[in-house]
């Protein structure tokens, strides 16, 4: 019989994490199968052993930081249920349009509350931008949502299509302050509902609609924080779409987590609790996917600001819990924890990566001006 309490601490020695220890970023058990759990079931067991109560450590976003700064999420990853997933990828398009609503109705559906709670004034759900002078969310996603306004050089009476709108916060905020015309497509009803609601008066209109369903021109096209449901398998049709709604002359954002290196799937725990049929598209995979589409003007890459924006996020979640837990229970609570703090500690660690990328047709004649 393995002693897996023996190889979790051999493994948590690596990281500089101790059972039991009196850091912030030390696992406290309470459970002594958690160690079994772990070691043969993976991320998998890892997170649900964490819902269940199995072990607690002070500051998730610390210890998690630590454990993949030296890659022990790949040194207790179940091979079985890997190989299962790879496989899945490869045989099936886990993202095609019969299945894309699945992330719609299990992540984005379960309650605007919830994402009130979380979320800044203008309900933003990707990453803020924290230049300088930035002292809190709702100054950093304003600063963010006016970034891509100035990069894409937005002006009064341009038509924008936003694939993946959420709750319609950047139209919304582009009407409001360059005048703009717009479409948001989503696959959340939810969100549908309340983006109506928050964009009424504004010459904006929001459907619940496939992306591969739009069929009209835009001045500008962008895509804030949705790219990562689309699947490697969808991306190339995902850009030859872009470039047949985009005029000649116009632009395209794309806003987007990204890994550093190539995969055809997610992390378990994630694509069971959080985003299914997700994955991070690599560098490679989406210059691939544009290639001989599109010029790429510009490519940034902020993404320690997601660390700081998922820090606000849970800071947000925990001060307002009081309000919505009658709709939720402590198990959901403490998924969600794990999922904010586990993700910031991916930034933290640079192991996902947060990337603007700006894309035109046929080149910007004058040369494009970056605004960083």
């Amino acid at each position: 019989m393995p002693n897996y309490k023996k190889i979790g601490q051999n493994l948590l020695d690596m990281a500089g994490v101790t059972i039991d220890g009196d850091k912030s970023y030390d696992m406290q058990i309470k459970n002594q199968e958690v160690f079994k759990r772990v070691i043969t079931e993976g991320t998998l067991g890892l997170g649900e052993a964490y819902m269940d109560g199995w072990w607690n450590v002070p500051r998730l976003d610390e210890f998690f930081t630590r454990v993949l700064s030296v890659d022990l999420d790949k040194k207790i990853m179940n091979n079985k249920k890997l190989i299962m997933d790879v496989v899945l990828a490869k045989i099936i398009n886990v993202q095609s349009k019969k299945r894309a609503r699945v992330v719609g109705k299990q992540h984005y559906d379960i309650g605007n509350d919830l994402y009130r709670t979380m979320l800044d004034k203008r309900m933003v759900y990707t990453c803020g931008y924290w230049e300088d002078g930035v002292e809190n969310l709702d100054q950093a996603q304003e600063a963010k949502l006016d970034l891509i306004c100035r990069k894409l050089g937005l002006k009064a009476g341009d038509r924008i299509l936003d694939i993946g709108c959420g709750w319609g916060s950047f139209l919304k905020f582009a009407a409001e302050k360059y005048g703009i015309k717009g479409v948001g497509v989503t696959i959340s009803k939810e969100q549908q509902k309340l983006a109506q609601k928050m964009c009424q008066g504004l010459d904006i209109e929001i459907r619940l609609q496939d992306y591969r369903d739009v069929d009209e021109k835009f001045h500008h096209i962008v895509s804030l924080g949705m790219i990562e449901h689309v699947g490697y398998k969808n991306y190339k049709e995902y850009m030859k779409m872009v470039h047949k709604c985009l005029k000649d002359d116009g632009l395209f954002m794309l806003h987007t987590i990204g890994g550093n290196k190539s995969v055809k799937s997610t992390d378990s725990w994630i694509a069971k609790y959080i985003f299914p049929n997700s994955m991070l598209p690599s560098i490679k995979q989406l210059s691939s996917a544009f290639e001989k589409l599109f010029v790429m003007e510009d490519w940034h890459n902020f993404s320690i600001n997601y660390d700081k924006t998922l820090m606000a996020w849970h800071d947000n979640f925990n001060t307002h819990w009081d309000k919505i837990k009658d709709q939720y229970d402590e198990r959901f609570k403490r998924m969600w924890e794990y999922y904010l703090l586990s993700c910031a500690g991916t930034f933290r660690s640079r192991k996902s990566q947060l990337w603007q990328i700006v894309l035109s047709k046929k080149g910007v004649k004058e040369g494009y001006k970056s605004l960083r």
